[in-house]
Formats: C-alpha cells, sequence, structure tokens
C-alpha cells in the first residue's frame, strides 16, 4: 500500500534553510523517480525537483536558482530537499511523489495519485 510520508517543514525565517524527507512505509522507492512539489495558499501545485532512480539525473525548477538540492538515501528508502536561502515566497506544503519516468514528475505530475498530507513550510520576512 503507497503511503508517501513527507516531514521536515516548518517556520523559518528568510534566509535559513530546511531539510525535508519523503519516505514510504508500503514500498520501496529505490526503482523509481522521486520528485518534490509545493502548493502555496491560493496556487496549483507545482513542480520543485526530480531525482532519477539512480541519481544520475536531477531537475529542478527553474525559479528556484540553485538554491535547493533533491536527494536520495535507497538505504533508507527517503528522498531529500536541502532548501537554502529561503524566501517568503517559498512558503508552502511541500509533498513528494513517485513515478517511473522523470518526465511524469516535471510535465504530467497533476495525473498522479497517491499523495500525501504533505508538509508546511513557512517563511516569514
Amino acid at each position: 500500500q503507497v503511503q508517501l510520508v513527507e516531514s521536515g517543514g516548518g517556520l523559518v525565517q528568510a534566509g535559513g534553510s530546511l531539510t525535508l524527507s519523503c519516505t514510504d512505509s508500503g514500498r520501496t522507492l529505490s526503482s523509481a523517480a522521486m520528485g518534490w512539489f509545493r502548493q502555496a495558499p491560493g496556487k496549483e501545485r507545482e513542480f520543485v525537483a526530480a531525482i532519477g532512480w539512480n541519481s544520475g539525473s536531477r531537475y529542478y525548477a527553474d525559479s528556484l536558482k540553485g538554491r535547493f538540492t533533491i536527494s536520495r538515501d535507497d538505504a533508507k528508502n527517503t528522498v531529500y530537499l536541502q532548501m537554502n536561502s529561503l524566501e517568503p515566497e517559498d512558503t508552502a506544503v511541500y509533498y513528494c511523489n513517485a513515478a517511473p519516468l522523470m518526465a511524469t514528475l516535471m510535465d504530467r505530475y497533476k495525473y498522479l495519485g497517491d499523495w500525501g498530507q504533505g508538509t508546511l513550510v513557512t517563511v516569514s520576512s
């Protein structure tokens, strides 16, 4: 049974850092491409970052300007999102999800199911 769980969110001042974690208690994530997404208040969910099943490929939303880093530890069945130089505009609920292909995470994530509860990141100015 798919059960994605995101954690690590919280309240941080602008310029600060947070590391989010994503794991799944119902399946092994090592063979899947993984992605992070976010949904700000009043806005649609958007793509943030994705990593291939072997960490060989990583893609980021252009708007992030190199501030975020996605990584994975398959031994821990966990995917991370390191967020630096946080800005108030980064305030959102952050979600992770999995797919067989990177392209699905980047272009067709709206059609993915099995979303977790997300973790709230609030950046104060």
